[in-house]
């Protein structure tokens, strides 16, 4: 076959006109059957009526690399729909592939294109995030220099020292606004000018959000009636229908009857007969002319080979496939009939063949590939109808797909099929004595006709031999058929009325069909005008496609002449848009002998068969009038006459009448099949004997399509006759004249309003779609978001349109859409040229381009969503009740029987603890007296991924090690080595170290008992040493992250901040940091010159220090913990000696530590109960502590659990990012680490450390993982801290197992807490944290009202403790900004008198059937998140955890997802980590899952490269710091869609 050339010009045309006639046809491929006159005008008013309301939608903003389509592929595809995809899309997406691949070789090509002045496309403006970043230094360097501290909008990095061969970039803790709680009111601001949220104003993001809010401020469609229950429930109401719709008004119609079917004498009593009697006695005749691909006749079958012919292949269907006894094909089976479709003769012969053999045919298109667009359909359908045997010729046969030994390739969804070859040559002769049994036609099956639904699933209809045959005489009657006339047929002779015109009733009229093959209607659109001019065709079969084809290709023949035609049968007459197509045709066609009563419009279906067809006319008589409707009144299925708008208005032409022997009536389309008013619209039913009888195999559907009994009003049957569903909508007009207003199958109904895809289709062509899109290229479905259907639109953009184009385009056609059918459209989606799947004739493949959409593999190069637009039915906002009061909501609780929701660890005061507590009050003493006590006991040891350059010889003590083999490749050993411990102290070594430190601190620090100390050093022994240095000589220790030496610009800005906050007299660190701050590098960064006192703690003096030690008093400061909260705050807490006497012994007391247990951390420590497991416990308790920093599992992944296996460790605590580590890295070697002897059944627990909700996905795959190295699913458990106390919650060692529980998310946004079943829908599995430390109170209050909660609310967690810190550190000691985190009361209440402090996070507390340790039902408390963090929207509070969740379900390529909100508006930022031509799949997915699970439009949906959404060292998402990024668009990103 020829490469389908984009215009089908003939081929005789030169090329200069060929040229013209490009520029002429403007793209119009078969789809030229919606272009309508009226209708364009309709559109460019619609569209100037918009203009002047001055439209600005912000474009979306792309990075210009996989989009982009190659110079080399600029040449226009083909703009015919053609089938499948031709040689020349192949060679296409060939060159597009090395197009691909060298583009991402050549870096180049990664420019940022700026789209318009206010776009935001990562341009030149963002080389702030991957540029030197000189300009951010620079600018740093001078808040420095001039202010203390500013709020300054280039957020600095903190802390982390991860490698750099990790995808994600180093986990950074960021204040992005380097905003400081408690810091002075009066600090100066005004060096930068900021909006409201700290954002630079020049920021180019902001713009086009400022654009899209402009746009949504405009009014949209009125929403529908709402309403809004107890704020408890949630409910969304399924819109209601509009008071003021149109009503039909008219009577209820009586089913209307065609004419009698004539009885003729000389019809046959069965098809076959038809054909015996031709064969045998008009042997000569024509019966079936095939052409080649030039459009000349090729072959003429005469009735005598048909007959001869179909004989043979019956004889041998029956007799030659199997054995005597063992016969493959019996009568009643079925057979699939695979025929190309310029190959009509083999059909017809092997159609006759099964109908002689009485086996039932079941025609099918010729797969092309394995898994051609709807073939597993197809697939079902074969073996549904139990299908083992295909018939095709031996040309098909050998161009069939095939494996690489030869064999036919098993397609996708097909059962296994056996092939035979039809070509006479291989057919046997029967004998003579042999002959078909042909018998009177009955309700037995004759063949059974595909259908695909709206869905894409694929049923076979079956036709009886009787309905064929009546059919047949219908037919014969309406056309008015005789014998020996001649028919050109231009549809597919496979089914519909192809089948029933050239196949079927051609033969029993003895009639001569010539079939025009759809591959010479390409190559040569008018061959179907020349066929009839030549042989004096009386009759032809078209499509509007076919007419449109022919005007267009018109000018290249001027003397045809179609006088002969009696009757142009068009048989998608029924598509609203025919009637321009027929009347531009007779306006060109009636100077050369076109009659325009000649014109007959048919409407048909695979289920009703031929419904009506208009009877060829009287010449002169008056032409059938035509009904221009209201698109309105339609949308509400009511005829209504269009007065008002003329544009939109539907204007349809009749389809003639009711079948001879038929009867038709019209039902309401849903529902029971209750008769319609005489003014309304319904889906058309027929009875007669020439209909479908069934979907073959599939009784169910069966009897709601084939045996409909219509029932009036009242719901009682009308007569007993039952009908067929028809499949399409429309009414019967004045004269019985039938209208088809569209298919049920293109029905989209929106908010209880019908719409038309079809009509949808054409508005959107409507718009100038030359040089946009291709106009037979265009698919319109709907799919179910939130309770009511949206409309999708989807075309394939031409590859040589600009964005700027296709934006004007997409947002021109939603105007259009809105004026002319009031409905909105959900998404608009452009895909590249030649990707949309398509039908076996070229059309587009609805269901499967709908499936794509859906699991998010369509890949577009441009979308539009439009949800504020479309969404009406969201439930209104809540509204808070004003006046209640906290003691009213007490009351309230008390009388439904509720309890204060409030739970405390056990009593401090019953629980002896030895003499060590009452003897050594501080840290510091208990230091001292171990260090006299047990000298030589070891406190702490130090691992590393790597064996030491210089081994430490110390006690011979067994350890793991890590070898390093040639080219980088890793080797466990677990062997005893000596000497490859880092680093251990006893209570002596740090002791004695300890002192020295603090007597450097007083000789060379010349410091005084109270000043601050930064303490800089990586995670290890020295940091500890360096601690109790402080603590000894009087001054208060600031542990803080080093910086990292490959991005310092990110990370030192953080250090510099910490030191100028907290105001410290000096740092210690050891001699490379010190190089590292005093580095050239870190002068670009900071001001090095204002660093105060700098010292370094690598080489101490070893001689004999006076005494110099300091002893506390409990409420003087221990030490200060800073840290960066996921919001950005950078909080300094107070921790006297007295909290953290308290703190350890709770901890003491809550894991039974002692001096002979060894424990294992994997932490960071420099914050949080991380800092105090890694410091403080060990000295207090006099347990051993191994110590793992983190980042040495990034070397080695082994490195922690196999200490914890060879140590038998029995507590071990890490934090979820050592957790994620492991799990994801170590998830396929499970195996090995049995192999290698790892086992974990020692570990009685495993705590994570962490201030935020339990992950309980991530904890039970890590339970569930590590199970089979003898993990106890009981082992794993979490802690709860916050920074006004770092430890609240702690598991353990003895009490209850942390419970689990689901919860009613809908409930948590009204900070109501309801508890539900496993499994229920918009369910939250949420993980108590830990059991509550000794000595520890909590108290769910209202944060607003400070009021006591029940336990069936969810409020902010308040906790009353001796270790709570005691306040914040700030630069003036101006406290009053957030004194009430520390030291608050409620407001009233029998706690009232207590002082609590607020932690900052919201949760609950409820009681459990299980025992704690004091002998009472166990209160666990469950922790639901950050109350900085939660978003406010609609009045209800989200937590984003609970979002980005959702959205990470959606789609395999989403590699972590955070969410934050910007004036209203929600951003949604997914990090793709497929290739880029998903990114835009993401949109959609993303706004429909937003919106089905959490009730909430997004605004902002960013797409980003992986790694690119900040993360801090405690694996916590820092979403403000994002946000700050986007606003000062510094992400990069790859796609930003903006929502309308």
């Amino acid at each position: 076959m020829p490469v389908p050339s984009a215009t089908p010009a003939s081929a005789s045309s030169s090329s200069s006109s060929s040229s013209k006639f490009h520029r002429a046809r403007s793209g119009g491929a078969r789809d030229e059957r919606y272009r309508s006159d009226i209708h364009t005008e309709a559109v460019q008013a619609a569209l100037a009526k918009h203009k002047e309301q001055k439209m600005a939608l912000p474009m979306p903003t792309k990075r210009r690399s996989t989009f982009v389509q190659s110079p080399a592929d600029a040449c226009t595809p083909p703009d015919t729909s053609s089938a499948s995809e031709d040689e020349g899309s192949l060679r296409r997406q060939a060159a597009l592939s090395a197009a691909l691949h060298q583009s991402l070789q050549n870096a180049e090509s990664w420019i940022n294109r700026s789209i318009q002045g206010s776009s935001t496309s990562s341009s030149a403006s963002s080389t702030l995030s991957h540029g030197e970043g000189k300009g951010t230094s620079g600018s740093l360097a001078d808040v420095f220099a001039n202010t203390r501290i500013e709020n300054f909008s280039v957020p600095p990095d903190v802390t982390a020292t991860t490698s750099s061969s990790s995808a994600r970039p180093a986990a950074i803790d960021l204040p992005p606004s380097g905003i400081v709680k408690g810091m002075h009111k009066g600090s100066n601001r005004s060096s930068l000018m900021d909006t409201a949220d700290g954002v630079p104003v020049s920021s180019r993001v902001s713009t086009k959000i400022q654009q899209l809010l402009n746009t949504l401020k405009r009014p949209k469609r009125p929403p529908l009636k709402e309403f809004f229950v107890d704020d408890f429930e949630e409910i969304v109401e399924v819109p209601q229908p509009d008071p003021n719709q149109p009503k039909p008004e008219g009577r209820q119609m009586t089913p209307v009857k065609g004419e009698p079917l004539g009885v003729v004498c000389n019809w046959p009593p069965a098809l076959e007969a038809a054909l015996q009697r031709w064969g045998t006695t008009q042997a000569k005749c024509p019966c079936l002319t095939a052409l080649d691909v030039t459009g000349k006749p090729v072959y003429t079958l005469t009735y005598g080979k048909l007959w001869s012919r179909s004989l043979k292949l019956a004889y041998t269907l029956l007799n030659k496939l199997g054995t005597k006894n063992e016969p493959v094909l019996k009568p009643g089976d079925r057979v699939a009939l695979v025929y190309p479709n310029n190959d009509p003769v083999m059909f017809m012969v092997a159609f006759y063949g099964c109908l002689l053999a009485e086996v039932i045919p079941v025609p099918i298109e010729v797969p092309l590939t394995r898994k051609d667009a709807g073939g597993q359909q197809i697939g079902f359908l074969l073996g549904s109808c139990g299908i083992a045997l295909a018939l095709t010729t031996e040309v098909c046969l050998k161009g069939l797909p095939k494996t690489q030994n030869g064999e036919i390739v098993q397609f996708k969804g097909w059962p296994r099929l056996k092939w035979v070859v039809t070509d006479s040559k291989y057919l046997s002769k029967s004998p003579k004595d042999w002959q078909p049994n042909i018998s009177a036609a009955g309700t037995e099956p004759a063949y059974i006709e595909y259908k695909t639904s709206k869905e894409g699933s694929v049923m076979g209809v079956t036709v009886s031999r009787i309905a064929m045959l009546s059919h047949c005489q219908a037919l014969s009657q309406a056309c008015n058929y005789s014998e020996g006339e001649t028919i050109v047929n231009v549809l597919d002779f496979k089914k519909d009325a192809g089948l029933w015109h050239g196949i079927l009733t051609n033969v029993m009229n003895k009639l001569h069909t010539i079939s025009v093959p759809y591959s010479v209607m390409k190559t040569c659109p008018l061959s179907w005008v020349q066929r009839v001019h030549a042989h004096k065709a009386k009759v032809a079969l078209v499509k509007c496609r076919d007419l449109h084809w022919a005007m267009m290709a018109h000018r290249d023949q001027r003397d045809v002449s179609l006088s002969s035609l009696r009757m142009l049968i068009v048989t998608d007459g029924a598509n609203p848009w025919s009637v321009s197509s027929c009347d531009a045709f007779l306006s060109l066609f009636q100077s050369h002998g076109l009659k325009p009563e000649a014109i007959c419009p048919c409407a048909t279906s695979p289920e009703a068969m031929t419904i009506a067809i208009r009877r060829p006319g009287v010449p002169g008589a008056p032409l059938p009038g035509r009904a221009i409707l209201s698109m309105n009144g339609l949308s509400f299925g009511v005829i209504r006459v269009n007065t008002e708008d003329k544009n939109s208005a539907l204007t349809v032409q009749d389809v003639g009448h009711v079948m001879p022997g038929g009867m038709m009536c019209i039902v309401k389309p849903d529902g029971p099949p209750q008769l319609c008013k005489t003014d309304e619209i319904g889906e058309i039913c027929v009875s007669s004997r020439a209909g479908g009888m069934m979907y073959y195999g599939l009784a169910g559907v069966t009897k709601n399509t084939f045996e409909v009994i219509p029932v009036n009003s009242a719901g009682s049957p009308v007569g007993d006759v039952p009908f067929v569903r028809s499949g399409l909508l429309g009414f019967v007009g004045p004269g019985s004249l039938v209208f088809v207003v569209g298919k049920m199958d293109g029905l989209l109904t929106v908010s209880g309003r019908r719409h038309n895809a079809d009509d949808i289709v054409a508005t959107g062509l409507a718009v100038e779609s030359i040089k946009t899109v291709y106009r037979g290229r265009i698919a319109v479905f709907s799919v179910s978001v939130f309770y009511d259907e949206r409309i999708v639109v989807v075309a394939e953009q031409r590859p040589d349109a600009s964005e700027e184009d296709s934006f004007q385009w997409m947002s021109r056609v939603l105007q259009a859409i809105d004026s002319i059918h009031q409905v909105g459209v959900y998404c608009l989606a452009l895909v590249p040229a030649n990707t949309l799947p398509k039908t076996p004739l070229g059309g587009i493949h609805i269901s499967q381009t709908k499936q794509h959409f859906l699991e998010g593999s369509l890949h577009p190069c441009n979308i539009l969503m439009c949800p504020h637009t479309c969404v009406t039915n969201l439930p209104k906002p809540r509204q808070k009740q004003p006046g209640v009061g906290p003691a009213s909501v007490m009351v309230g609780n008390l009388v439904a029987g509720k309890r204060i929701a409030q739970a405390s660890g056990r009593d401090l005061g019953q629980i002896e603890d030895n003499d060590l507590v009452k003897k050594h009050q501080f840290l510091t003493e208990v230091l001292q007296w171990r260090a006299q006590a047990t000298p030589d006991h070891p406190l702490f040891l130090l691992l590393n991924a790597k064996v030491p350059l210089v081994p430490v010889a110390f006690n011979g003590v067994s350890l793991l090690s890590i070898f390093w083999q040639g080219s980088g490749a890793r080797r466990l050993e677990l062997t005893p080595r000596k000497g490859t411990t880092v680093c251990t102290a006893t209570c002596l070594q740090l002791h004695k170290k300890a002192e020295r430190i603090a007597s450097v601190l007083c000789d060379r620090g010349h410091l005084n008992a109270g000043d601050n100390v930064v303490l800089l050093y990586p995670p290890g022994i020295e940091l500890i040493t360096a601690f109790y240095g402080c603590l000894y000589a009087g001054c208060i220790p600031v542990t803080v992250r080093p910086p990292h030496a490959q991005s310092l610009t990110a990370t030192l800005p953080t250090v510099r901040m910490i030191v100028e906050v907290s105001k410290a007299a000096c740092i210690l660190t050891t001699q490379t940091l010190m190089r590292l701050l005093k580095s050239r590098e870190a002068a670009a960064a900071v001001d090095v010159k204002t660093w105060p006192t700098i010292i370094d703690t690598d080489d101490l003096p070893r001689k004999r220090l006076s005494q110099i030690y300091k002893p506390p008093t409990p409420e003087m400061l221990a030490y200060l913990d800073f840290s960066v909260s996921t919001t950005g705050m950078l909080t300094g807490v107070k921790m006297s000696h007295a909290a953290v006497s308290g703190l350890c012994r709770a901890i003491k007391l809550q894991c039974e530590l002692y001096s002979s247990r060894q424990i294992a951390i994997c932490l960071d420590p420099y914050c949080g109960l991380g800092f105090v497991l890694w410091c403080l416990c060990s000295v207090y308790s006099g347990h051993q502590s191994i110590l793992i920093p983190p980042m040495e599992l990034e070397s080695n992944l082994f490195l922690w659990l196999s200490t914890v296996s060879q140590y038998k460790i029995r507590d071990t605590f890490c934090s979820y990012s050592v957790m994620e580590l492991c799990t994801k890295g170590l998830g396929n070697q499970v195996e090995m680490l049995k192999a290698r002897g790892i086992n974990l059944s020692c570990v009685r627990t495993c705590v994570v450390v962490a201030e935020e909700r339990p992950r309980v996905s991530l904890t039970h795959s890590f339970s569930k993982l590590f199970k089979d190295i003898g993990l106890s699913s009981r082992a794993v458990s979490t802690t709860f801290g916050s920074r006004v106390n770092v430890a609240i919650c702690l598991q353990g060692t003895s009490g209850p197992d942390p419970t689990t529980v689901y919860v009613d998310l809908k409930s948590l946004r009204h900070d109501r807490v309801r508890l539900v079943e496993r499994g229920a829908p918009q369910s939250l599995l949420l993980s108590e944290s830990g059991k509550i430390l000794p000595g520890v109170k909590v108290i769910i209050v209202n944060p607003e009202t400070k009021g006591p909660l029940g336990d069936s609310h969810l409020g902010e967690i308040w906790v009353n403790s001796p270790h709570t810190a005691s306040g914040y550190y700030t630069i003036y000691d101006n406290e009053t900004l957030q004194a009430d985190h520390f030291n608050t009361r409620l407001s009233f209440g029998d706690a009232a008198q207590t002082l609590w402090a607020r932690t900052g996070y919201l949760g609950f507390v409820r009681r459990t059937e299980l025992t704690a340790a004091s002998g009472e039902r166990h209160d666990a408390l469950y922790v639901v998140g950050a109350l900085d963090e939660t978003l406010e929207l609609r009045g209800l509070r989200y937590h984003p955890i609970d979002i980005e969740t959702s959205v990470s379900r959606t789609h395999r390529s989403i590699a972590e997802c955070a969410v934050f909100t910007w004036t209203n508006l929600l951003v949604v930022v997914v990090e793709l980590c497929g290739c880029e031509q998903e990114a835009l799949d993401l949109v959609p997915l993303v706004t429909n899952v937003v919106l089905e699970e959490h009730y909430l439009i997004v605004g902002v949906v960013v797409v980003v490269d992986p790694g690119v959404i900040p993360i801090n060292s405690r694996g916590e998402k820092q979403r403000m710091h994002l946000r700050d990024s986007f606003l000062a668009d510094q992400l990069d990103p790859i796609y930003v869609a903006y929502n309308m």
